[in-house]
């Protein structure tokens, strides 16, 4: 079985046809899978949706938390997932394709798959200024933590076993805990790979851009003092 993990907020638009056609599609590939959105302190009306969603759909689990924090949501859902691979993907993507190409990859030995919006090969058709943003914070990982590689935020598939360890080390959240795990991963010995996805936005983000900055700023500063300075 695979767990598949969704942090959502603010999502009443589209997370319910999101996710019961994602099951959709998992069910035509013949996968078993549980279904884990992680909701965290949606104010639209997302909670009493994912709650009659759970009630419908058996393998969807519905994780309820108290403040918009999208690392937090994801760790947990992590945590609480059951399955022997766990695949962590957004309401707006939900991109089988991705777990088709990676689960291969882990069965091959590898403990963590990244689709990379930025490697080559890959189509990344956001907005220039999400883009752009993606590379900038990539560089400041590279200079404040010694990353290597293309991109950390978004699509991931990994073994669970392998992975908890690295998990349970990762000291920020919200934005930057899914760039933290990717880290840890590495400076923690695990196989990485990267491969190229395919990514568009299907509606504006819930987080304004902007205003992320000074908090993702707040987050490099700390996750490169307690990697390079504190060796944690």
């Amino acid at each position: 079985m695979i767990s598949i993990v969704i942090p959502v907020f603010n999502e009443a638009r589209i997370v319910r046809e999101a996710a019961l056609d994602l099951c959709r599609r998992l069910d035509a590939l013949g996968l078993g899978f549980e279904l884990i959105l992680s909701e965290n302190g949606s104010t639209d009306g997302t909670r009493q949706i994912l709650a009659a969603l759970a009630a419908e759909e058996p393998r969807l689990r519905f994780l309820e938390g108290d403040q918009p924090n999208y690392g937090r949501a994801l760790k947990r859902g992590i945590l609480e997932a059951r399955g022997a691979v766990v695949i962590c993907d957004e309401i707006d993507l939900c991109d089988v394709g991705f777990y088709q190409r990676a689960l291969p990859l882990l069965a091959a030995g590898a403990d963590l798959v990244v689709g990379s919006k930025a490697m080559k090969g890959s189509n990344d058709a956001r907005p220039p200024m999400r883009r752009v943003a993606t590379r900038v914070i990539t560089l400041l990982l590279r200079l404040t933590t010694g990353f290597r590689g293309t991109d950390t935020h978004g699509l991931k598939a990994f073994r669970r076993e392998r992975m908890l360890e690295v998990v349970n080390a990762c000291v920020v959240e919200r934005d930057l805990f899914a760039s933290e795990l990717v880290i840890r991963a590495q400076r923690m010995g695990r196989e990485v790979r990267e491969i190229p996805i395919e990514l568009a936005e299907k509606r504006p983000p819930s987080t304004h851009l902007f205003r992320r900055v000074p908090r993702v700023l707040k987050g490099l500063i700390r996750l490169g003092w307690t990697i390079r300075v504190r060796h944690r």
